[in-house]
């Protein structure tokens, strides 16, 4: 499928991100899409690409800057500060949603948000920030934040995908997120995969980097049939 990379701008950096066109099928639908914690990579990459095939016209944000990956120190620091003030990340991802609904032959009304590890955070950030989302999709996602009362912002129908030994993804913040959810009256689901670590998704992931997160082939294939379902209650 055509691919394009996209510069743009947002907090004061220079971001880099990539649009995945479908081939002749596209019906106005869009997804964007949020990376895992380093940085963009193949695993963003591909996710973007399947979303295309689909038809589903798919654009890969930056929230690093650069189009690059980051050290893993660089990325913990970065990701403290979001989550202790969202504003920045708020802003990132905004323009990157600016940059897809500008493009030719996007339905506004008919796009969605998702997001792997704090790319999962993100989009539910900008969801509570009020962003016009017809859906927000969060696989293996940080579900804290600062400012659980902006839940009230949020439009669109909520999913999350957590595994259940997932270690940065405690019980305690899997029950906050429901109250704040509840609170807020948000149409929202959690499905959680019995034994299933951080990371489920991405093949690469396999528990070097530290214990608990793990590629888990079920876990993939199911979450992202539940994503689909949830598209077709959504932007068809």
């Amino acid at each position: 499928m055509p691919t394009t990379d996209l510069e743009y701008a947002a907090d004061g950096a220079a971001m880099v991100g990539r649009l995945f066109t479908p081939d002749g099928s596209a019906k106005g639908a869009a997804v964007l899409v949020a990376h895992e914690g380093p940085g963009l990579s193949d695993h963003t990459y591909t996710i973007a690409g399947r979303l295309a095939d689909l038809g589903y016209i798919a654009f890969a944000l930056d929230y690093h800057g650069g189009g690059q990956a980051v050290e893993m120190d660089v990325a913990r620091g970065r990701i403290g500060a979001w989550l202790a003030d969202p504003t920045g990340i708020r802003t990132r991802a905004t323009a990157a949603l600016a940059v897809l609904t500008a493009q030719p032959g996007v339905d506004p009304a008919r796009v969605a948000g998702i997001g792997y590890c704090f790319g999962g955070t993100t989009v539910l950030e900008l969801a509570r920030s009020g962003a016009a989302l017809a859906a927000v999709v969060g696989f293996h996602s940080g579900l804290g934040t600062a400012r659980p009362q902006d839940a009230a912002n949020i439009k669109g129908k909520v999913l999350t995908l957590i595994g259940t030994a997932d270690p940065l993804i405690p019980p305690a913040q899997r029950a906050a997120f429901e109250a704040e959810m509840s609170a807020a009256r948000v149409d929202w689901q959690m499905h959680l995969y019995g034994g299933v670590a951080h990371s489920f998704t991405n093949p690469e992931a396999d528990g070097s980097r530290m214990p608990g997160i793990l590629y888990d082939a079920a876990a993939d294939r199911r979450s992202w049939g539940e994503m689909l379902a949830l598209f077709a209650e959504t932007i068809g």
